[in-house]
């Protein structure tokens, strides 16, 4: 009889980076997407274990601390049964002293282990604040207090290099004080950043006697900073990238479902805003399927001239349907498609199929309508349009077509319900001015905030997607402040990026 043995597993250490995901490299992204458990360093930024689990549902890290032994005896445990355990290490994995000793400890065993270096804190966090390090500067890690500082100073001071350290916030005088002792000038400038490459970044600038006698204004920073010392800092005004972005530090209301904030809150992000995503509606099949089988059925048969599309949602119920009934693009061959605006068009494209109508002018309701021709009994064959919708959808656009002669399928293809509220801290921002601006990309998500969450404050900039989301904000008493010329996500996250850009011209900053 033969035996099989257990496939053996092993301990990959990935670097993390600063903590922005996407300063992961290209092979920490494989080794995650390869991982079966993922143990991560309670320094790893929010943001990254966030996105682990967005990238694989049912894998939850597991944050780890304690004595390196027993960290790499854990994984250990795991790898010898079959597991591919990622050990993620904040920064870099050999800039790390707890993670080497982790490494070494590994070694001591007969599980394999890999290696994936990271982006180090070091020199990343100081390029987000805006120094630019030179060829040569002197690095160190001193939350262990392993590091005689004083020394570095010298040698910083003989080679005029900048000094960058990753400490704790309360560390910062002790570090300052050895600094001036090890030869470095009390007026070196020094920045403090703590977040850093995240949107929640923040730098100080002072003086480094400032930072010994605890005279300096470091903001309440707190937790893990770091903190870059020497001339260099100076130019931080002209080299400064991350925190003079338009949106910077601005938090931004997304009110939409969690599948369909994702393109929304990148782009903020790369605007360097902090995008908070509330929910304010699910999207659900409608109670009976029976209208949206014969629908889709009819468009096979050549029971339709046109479909239009009025949302992404619409684009994505009549997909889920071609699917469960064995169907694919091929199935419109001989319909034209017409689209609302550019961001349902682009959905469209997504299923391989090239829209022949997208409205030229307002992307909106209006807008199709003034494009759409009247039909023609000698150019049309067919005089029936399918109109797959939400069931709250408005009667605008199905006037309109009936008013230009043609009959109409005005079909439930989804349901919109209101969401749950958000929490009482959530709810409280809201109305209180948490926010510094809102993105509403539908009258359904006005009403629905409105209603589970309340009003933004008065001082909330108020950005819309469209016409007709800018009247029913109105409606709610919302003054409106932002319309892209465009209906569609991402002009109106550039259009928002722009106001900000003109109020701090306006305010001269």
């Amino acid at each position: 009889m033969t035996r099989f043995r257990k496939t053996p597993g092993r301990v990959v250490f990935v670097g993390a980076g600063p903590g922005d995901p996407g300063m992961l490299t290209a092979r920490a992204t494989a080794a995650l997407a390869e991982a079966t458990a993922v143990l991560v360093d309670p320094d790893v930024p929010a943001a990254l274990t966030d996105a682990v689990r967005e990238d694989r549902p049912g894998l939850e890290p597991t944050t780890v601390s304690g004595e390196p032994a027993e960290v790499a005896k854990s994984a250990v445990a795991a790898a010898k049964n079959g597991e591919v355990v990622v050990r993620l290490v904040a920064g870099d994995p050999y800039t790390s002293e707890a993670a080497v000793k982790e490494v070494l400890a590994v070694c001591r065993t007969s599980v394999p282990f890999d290696v994936v270096p990271g982006v180090a804190p070091s020199t990343a966090v100081p390029a987000y604040a805006g120094v630019a390090l030179g060829g040569t500067s002197l690095t160190a890690d001193i939350r262990d207090g392993g590091t005689d500082v004083a020394a570095l100073a010298t040698a910083a001071a003989a080679l005029g290099a900048p000094v960058v350290l990753q400490a704790g916030a309360e560390q910062l005088p002790d570090a300052a004080t050895r600094l001036v002792e090890g030869g470095l000038s009390g007026s070196t400038p020094v920045v403090v950043t703590t977040g850093g490459s995240g949107t929640g970044q923040r730098s100080v600038t002072a003086k480094l006697s400032a930072v010994a006698e605890k005279t300096a204004d470091l903001g309440g920073l707190t937790g893990p900073v770091v903190a870059t010392v020497g001339s260099a800092v100076d130019k931080r005004g002209k080299l400064s990238w991350w925190e003079s972005r338009p949106l910077f530090g601005w938090r931004v209301l997304v009110p939409r479902t969690k599948d369909q904030a994702g393109e929304m809150s990148e782009r903020l992000r790369a605007y360097g805003a902090v995008p908070v995503e509330v929910p304010t509606i699910a999207v659900e099949p409608p109670r009976s399927a029976a209208q949206m089988d014969r629908a889709v059925k009819g468009l096979v048969t050549g029971r339709y001239g046109w479909i239009v599309f009025t949302s992404g949602n619409a684009v994505k119920a009549v997909r889920e349907k071609f699917a469960e009934l064995g169907l694919d693009a091929r199935a419109f061959a001989g319909v034209k498609v017409a689209c609302v605006g550019e961001q349902t068009a682009e959905a469209v494209r997504s299923f391989g199929i090239v829209p022949e109508l997208v409205p030229s002018g307002a992307q909106s309701s209006e807008g199709l309508l003034a494009d759409f021709p009247e039909f023609d009994d000698v150019l049309d064959p067919i005089n029936r349009v399918l109109l797959p919708r939400a069931d709250i959808a408005t009667e605008t656009l199905a006037a309109g077509l009936q008013e230009r002669g043609w009959e109409i399928d005005d079909v439930t293809a989804y349901r919109t319900v209101r969401a749950a509220p958000p929490p009482a801290p959530v709810r409280e921002a809201i109305k209180g001015g948490g926010f510094d601006a809102v993105c509403f990309t539908s009258s359904s998500t006005v009403r629905n905030l409105v209603g589970i969450a309340g009003k933004p404050h008065a001082k909330t900039v108020v950005a819309v997607i469209g016409p007709a989301t800018a009247a029913t904000a109105q409606e709610f008493g919302l003054r409106v402040d932002v319309q892209p010329e465009t209906a569609a996500v991402a002009p109106l996250v550039d259009a928002l990026a722009e106001y900000a850009e003109a109020k701090r011209a306006e305010a001269g900053e």
